[in-house]
């Protein structure tokens, strides 16, 4: 005897159109709750950005912004460098360089707390570890604080050369952001 074969009806096209289709609206609906879990534009541009350090002369400090921070970046002289390498780390209210090129722990001498050898160049994160204030110690006429560095008037935190905390009740150091050199007068933080 032949196996008899089955012919599929009308009823079971549409059963099978309709769950197709509910399918589609299905996925439609939820794709808007699953897109917003993206991160928005915004939010990719500051994932990493390029500083040109060209137009910044020796002395100069500037303040950009990176994801929602700013980070200072001081084209250091001579004299503010030999400052930074005088300090022995036993002076150092926080010992560990806090730089996130390095590997945590690292010591806070001036040469973990700069990129590449490149030490005239500093870039830090530019807020106080005591409670989040933006310390002085960007522009020309701006207070320095008794180590040349920044200081943050708020609660009186004094910052060093190297970004280092030396008096205050701020905590740790200002912390160094990840960056790399792309070349001589270049950076890309992030």
């Amino acid at each position: 005897m032949a196996a008899k074969t089955i012919e599929p009806t009308r009823r079971d096209f549409m059963t099978i159109t309709a769950g197709a289709f509910a399918a589609v609206g299905a996925a439609a609906s939820l794709w808007p709750f699953i897109d917003q879990m993206n991160p928005d534009a915004s939010a990719l541009s500051l994932a990493s950005i390029e500083v040109d350090l060209a137009p910044v002369q020796e002395g100069q400090a500037i303040t950009v912004m990176w994801r929602g921070k700013p980070v200072f970046i001081r084209h250091r002289t001579a004299e503010e460098i030999e400052k930074a390498k005088a300090v022995s780390l036993s002076e150092l209210p926080d010992p560990e360089a806090r730089n996130m090129n390095l590997e945590a722990g690292a010591p806070a001498n001036d040469i973990n707390r700069v990129k590449d050898k490149n030490e005239k160049w500093l870039v830090l994160i530019g807020i106080c570890t005591h409670l989040g204030c933006i310390p002085k110690g960007q522009g020309i006429a701006d207070v320095k604080g008794e180590y040349g560095g920044w200081f943050c008037p708020c609660h009186g935190s004094h910052y060093d050369t190297a970004g280092r905390i030396r008096k205050g009740p701020a905590p740790r150091n200002l912390d160094v952001p990840p960056f790399n050199f792309l070349s001589e007068t270049k950076i890309k933080i992030g």
